[in-house]
């Protein structure tokens, strides 16, 4: 038997190298495929063609639920990057959704138009309230191009500019998760405010239109289905790339030893300032799409608990795999749906032993108890 001998100056990004391979592998790729049948043929086709009453016939509120179930996928996906490769625990990526949910909402209250309560050129709230004239952070609210490219500056520009003070700083560890879950509970405070413009304590819903089509029609919900399973599956391929690119191994060497990253030429703050602020807006997209198939959105969705929720969804489904976190946010959301029906006081006992379990039992999750199977059968 041979023996490799390590050097112990060797660099923790070229001690990573060797774990670079392909982007996926011919299983890989086949489960991406299938994955594309499912969202873009088999779901629209159980859902508009086969009829009511039939065994196979997928109704609109499973719809409705997986495609929610998939923003969250990719938010807990973002939390991946973040967290499984770079190290970096956010507790407040809650924000950054419900920004990107905000920022679609606005537009989708201007397309209600005059068929509101009120019968106003302005949303109801707005009229209750006795306003006048729109605030200034509602002079695009009319333009979806506008908006969209909201949904992804507003989540980039206040990731990076907090991401830079606090990696600047140095601040991290159980440190930048109290400021982040902070961050994220002034801004759910500032939103309940009823001055703020954003709607209060009830925040948007009631929605009619979207780009002038009706946003309850099944085709528009099944475009909107289509278009989250598209993009989710977007994003796992390109957080693959990243990860099996010289900048993930960067961050992966930074996960494990960022002081040796650091003396091996390399500057952790770019590096994790990047990943940061893509993560966010990750989030931001996963927000924009979750509100037009929900239906609302409220403040409720900074709360420190929504965040933390992210973070439980990777660590239950298995940090850095990539394919865990989804798959932990398919578990967990699918046992909520089911908790919150039969058993809806137990659900936080539920979640609260299920997290405590994998902590304990499965701390490489889901995705990893299967692999570690997998080798020992090997």
């Amino acid at each position: 038997m041979s023996t490799v001998a390590v050097n112990s100056n060797e660099s923790p990004v070229s001690m990573l190298s060797s774990r670079r391979g392909l982007l996926l592998g011919p299983k890989g790729w086949s489960a991406v495929f299938s994955a594309l049948l499912i969202v873009a043929v088999l779901v629209p086709v159980l859902n508009l063609m086969v009829p009511e009453g039939s065994l196979l016939h997928l109704s609109d509120y499973y719809v409705a639920l997986i495609g929610k179930i998939m923003c969250y996928a990719i938010c807990a996906l973002a939390m991946d990057l973040i967290w499984g490769y770079t190290g970096i625990l956010s507790l407040g990526h809650g924000l950054f959704f419900a920004l990107g949910g905000y920022a679609m909402g606005m537009y989708l209250m201007r397309q209600i138009g005059r068929d509101g309560q009120y019968h106003a050129d302005m949303p109801d709230f707005m009229v209750f309230l006795n306003w006048k004239t729109f605030p200034w952070h509602w002079a695009v609210s009319d333009s979806f191009l506008g908006q969209m490219l909201l949904v992804v500056l507003l989540p980039g520009v206040i990731a990076y500019v907090f991401g830079y003070f606090a990696f600047r700083s140095r601040i991290k560890g159980v440190y930048f998760s109290i400021i982040t879950q902070a961050m994220t509970f002034a801004a759910m405070l500032l939103f309940f405010r009823n001055e703020t413009g954003f709607g209060g304590n009830n925040g948007f819903t009631d929605f009619k239109r979207i780009l002038g089509i009706p946003i309850a029609q099944p085709s528009t919900r099944m475009v909107l289905f289509v278009l989250t399973g598209l993009t989710l599956i977007g994003f796992y391929l390109m957080a693959r790339a990243i990860v099996n690119s010289k900048y993930g191994r960067v961050l992966q060497a930074i996960r494990d030893a960022e002081s040796r990253v650091m003396f091996t030429g390399y500057n952790p703050l770019a590096y994790k300032l990047s990943i940061w602020t893509l993560s966010a807006v990750m989030c931001g997209v996963a927000g924009a799409l979750y509100v037009p198939q929900v239906g609302i959105i409220n403040p409720g969705e900074m709360s420190p608990a929504a965040s933390i929720e992210i973070a439980i969804w990777a660590a239950v489904g298995g940090r850095a795999t990539l394919i865990g976190p989804i798959v932990g946010a398919f578990f967990v959301n699918g046992a909520k749906s089911w908790f919150t029906q039969v058993f809806p006081e137990f659900w936080l006992y539920f979640l609260g032993a299920l997290f405590i379990a994998v902590t304990l039992f499965l701390p490489n999750g889901i995705v990893g108890l299967f692999r570690s199977r997998k080798e020992g059968k090997a």
